[in-house]
């Protein structure tokens, strides 16, 4: 019956995530918002959003471990979607096709996680209010991110023009508006029912909340920005598709911060066990590869298959058998 739950409850979490990305997408394309913006913030945002509502979820369940694995484990998880993208459009070069343009994304994706990775190794120990310093910190940084990242694209709107669709069968706005609140409203409605179902499944296993929010969850509410950015792809909006994916690994560190606000214990940073320190170490390495990926200009290959891209997803996979390995989260 648990996994009966877990699975329901997880196709429902895909499908209304699905739907807000794309209604969240028109929302964008209606009020003209440039390419690298859309992909990195609004995008970004809208396929990132189970994570937040997990965690929040956890919190309340009490299953800190569960919260901190699901957002630290999707930053690896994202990573290895670059990858899967540069594996399956490898005719298109996805990795390089934009390149010069992510960098900026990029780059805030790896300070971000590595501002959360110190935090949670540092223990400062000072709070404004009940929200600790550090998560303070880490939603300033976002708020600066996007700042950057709006002036960065606004030089950029005329490129975006080539990879505009055609708009006959974007929903309009109010449209857009009426769906994406409607797939919000499906999401905070199921989402207790996959943390609990998830929770279950991690005292049943023995594999422990950490480890599954860490592997299973993570996957899960990942699913979004998987098929988000392979539609992009597949219609050659590679600002789309790259964009969503470092977006998001803005936006998990964003959600970490101000999941502070809603754990009223203490400071939230502080509750997480400091062992999930390597999976944000991963996420962190991950992410540079991926940066360092996206510059390389590597023209070299195995057979059809693009060695940085291959690099990810390897490195994901050995990621979670060092997790495993290590007993993180267990």
């Amino acid at each position: 019956m648990i996994w009966i739950t877990f699975l329901i409850s997880a196709a429902i979490l895909v499908l209304a995530s699905i739907k807000m990305a794309e209604y969240g997408d028109a929302i964008a394309y209606r009020t003209k918002l440039g390419g690298i913006f859309i992909g990195t913030l609004l995008m970004a945002g809208a396929t990132s959003l189970p994570e937040f509502l997990t965690s929040i979820n956890s919190l309340r369940q009490d299953v800190i471990g569960l919260a901190a694995g699901n957002m630290l484990g999707s930053n690896m998880f994202n990573m290895a979607l670059v990858g899967l993208l540069g594996l399956i459009f490898y005719k298109q070069r996805v990795l390089r096709r934009v390149a010069m343009r992510h960098t900026l994304t990029a780059s805030l994706a790896t300070a971000l996680v590595g501002m959360a990775t110190f935090f949670i190794l540092a223990d400062i120990d000072i709070k404004v209010g009940w929200i600790g310093l550090d998560s303070l910190l880490l939603i300033g940084a976002y708020i600066g991110g996007v700042w950057l990242i709006r002036s960065n694209d606004s030089e950029h709107k005329s490129a975006d023009a080539g990879e505009d669709i055609d708009d006959s069968g974007i929903p309009t706005l109010k449209r857009a508006l009426i769906g994406f609140a409607l797939a919000t409203i499906v999401l905070v409605i199921v989402t207790p029912y996959l943390v609990r179902s998830s929770a279950e499944i991690a005292e049943i296993t023995g594999l422990g909340t950490g480890f599954v929010g860490t592997a299973l969850l993570a996957l899960i509410t990942s699913l979004p920005e998987l098929i988000a950015a392979m539609t992009a792809a597949h219609l050659g909006a590679y600002d789309l598709a790259l964009g969503n994916l470092f977006g998001s690994n803005i936006f998990n560190m964003f959600a970490l911060g101000v999941t502070d606000i809603f754990y009223t214990q203490g400071r939230f940073l502080e509750a997480i066990d400091s062992e999930f320190a390597l999976t944000g170490m991963l996420g962190l390495l991950l992410t540079c590869m991926g940066l360092i990926g996206n510059q390389a200009r590597l023209e070299r290959r195995i057979w059809l298959v693009e060695i940085d891209a291959l690099l990810l997803v390897v490195g994901y996979i050995l990621g979670l058998w060092l997790l495993y390995n290590r007993g993180i989260g267990i």
